[in-house]
């Protein structure tokens, strides 16, 4: 089962890399909420390291259109 919307970066819907925007199109969700929500729960708990998960997203993902 092939899904026609695969992980990649946002070229158009990005603040820093496009790796939330990215995420947030190929699930249907609002990207903004999607931040917001990274951003919160990246703050709230210490056993969430939302910098480095974010770093290696965006290492990992493929640019949308490359």
């Amino acid at each position: 089962m092939t899904d026609p919307r695969p992980f990649t970066r946002s070229r158009h819907d990005r603040m820093v890399a496009g790796v939330l925007g990215g995420i947030a199109r190929r699930f249907g969700w609002n990207s903004t909420l999607l931040r917001a929500l990274f951003v919160i729960v990246s703050i709230a708990s210490v056993a969430f390291p939302g910098i480095i998960v974010y770093l290696i997203l965006w290492l990992l993902m493929p640019e949308e259109g490359s």
